[in-house]
């Protein structure tokens, strides 16, 4: 079995799960970002029907994570609801699932530009940012010199080139001083981490890239772009 692998940021140990989570021990904190509960509703309402089993697989692998790491906080990083109506879509059995989590550890929802206002149906602390420690926690990450940031929003995945073959997973970024969380929910996507977007945050970056046992860190220097057109490589700086 492969040790927990830790990523530290501004002196804090912070434990990467290979389901796309964070573990905070000194805090006793779990934390996760963009589940974006009834994305496959939404898109089904626009006529492109996806199954919709998405905010259930979800869910299930939340309440596997709290089970595994008994957090006394839980922290989503924005976008837990896909949109504003989203937790009215939810099914009973789903919502039920939910409410029994919300009951087993204090969560904070930190807002984010898909569910900018706090839920109605599944109330909790919500926060547009929350600084514990050295740690601040947000959505979008900022511009500039964010030390101990710990943000979402970008959905970041790398795409590696190993022994003839190509894999595009989720990743952490991180370069040790912030850090962005991959996508936790089932239906979401992932931008590549040599887009411009990484490029202007991160200097001498790392992904922290998810695979089935564990979380491998990769540098830069080993990851390739996605095959469309105009993505900018990361240059070492």
């Amino acid at each position: 079995m492969q040790s927990p692998t830790q990523i530290i940021i501004c002196g804090e140990k912070l434990t990467a799960d290979p389901l796309g989570c964070l573990f905070w021990a000194r805090e006793a904190t779990l934390i996760v970002s963009d589940l974006h509960f009834e994305k496959g509703s939404s898109f089904a309402a626009r006529g492109a029907f996806l199954p919709p089993y998405d905010t259930r697989t979800t869910l299930n692998r939340v309440g596997a994570l709290i089970q595994r790491y008994q957090p006394k906080r839980v922290i989503s990083l924005g976008d837990a609801f896909h949109d504003r109506d989203a937790e009215f879509r939810m099914d009973q059995c789903d919502a039920a699932l939910l409410t029994g989590m919300l009951e087993q550890a204090d969560w904070l929802w930190i807002l984010g530009n898909h569910d900018p206002e706090p839920s109605a149906r599944f109330a909790a602390a919500s926060e547009v940012e929350a600084q514990i420690g050295s740690l601040i926690f947000r959505h979008e990450p900022l511009p500039g010199d964010q030390v101990g940031e710990i943000a979402g929003h970008l959905h970041p995945c790398a795409r590696v080139v190993s022994e003839g073959r190509v894999l595009r997973r989720r990743c952490f970024a991180a370069d040790g001083v912030r850090l962005i969380m991959p996508a936790f929910g089932a239906y979401t996507g992932g931008l590549n981490v040599l887009d411009d977007a990484f490029v202007r945050i991160f200097c001498n970056m790392t992904a922290w890239v998810l695979g089935a046992k564990g979380v491998y860190p990769i540098g830069v220097d080993r990851l390739t772009a996605d095959v469309h057109a105009g993505q900018r490589r990361v240059s070492a700086r």
